[in-house]
């Protein structure tokens, strides 16, 4: 019997949180531009910036929400 759940991975459109590079390729954003937005709001009310020790986590949920009520980036 072999252990199947070690080896599935989740959809990006289903992760609860993305690395800056697979963010960038789901809301087509460049990487750099991904990153300073990233280091802008990490601070804001948006809290939409997770540190992973020293990996930078995206909520996409609510870096959705973000976009959302965005008018430029």
């Amino acid at each position: 019997m072999t252990n199947d759940t070690a080896t599935t991975q989740v959809p990006v459109w289903e992760r609860f949180l993305l690395t800056v590079k697979e963010a960038s390729d789901y809301f087509n954003i460049g990487e750099n531009k991904m990153h300073r937005i990233a280091n802008d709001y990490m601070d804001s009310d948006y809290k939409f910036v997770v540190q992973n020790g020293s990996r930078t986590m995206i909520n996409r949920k609510k870096f959705e929400s973000f976009l959302d009520q965005s008018t430029a980036i």
